[in-house]
């Protein structure tokens, strides 16, 4: 039988390349608001990040999301990030 490939997609934070089951996705729609979205099928702009706080603070502190999101993410975001990701 033929194996499936599995998707592969880089944190933000750390940068490895992990299978996208693995990582937490974080999106921003079209009014520009920002969610963590964890099924990984919701609508808009999407990057990926370790369901952990190092990768969230290393993201953060090397403007991956900034990258990602081609815009600048404001600090209430990251701290709705981490209160989602501790609970």
């Amino acid at each position: 039988m033929k194996q499936r490939k599995i998707p592969l997609r880089r944190c933000t934070g750390c940068g490895e390349m992990k299978s996208k089951k693995e990582m937490v996705r974080v999106v921003r729609n079209d009014a520009g608001e920002f969610f963590l979205d964890r099924t990984g099928k919701r609508s808009g702009r999407g990057a990926y990040v370790c369901p952990n706080l190092e990768c969230l603070g290393k993201a953060h502190k090397c403007k991956g999301l900034e990258r990602s999101f081609k815009q600048s993410v404001p600090e209430d975001v990251y701290e709705k990030l981490k209160a989602e990701l501790n609970g």
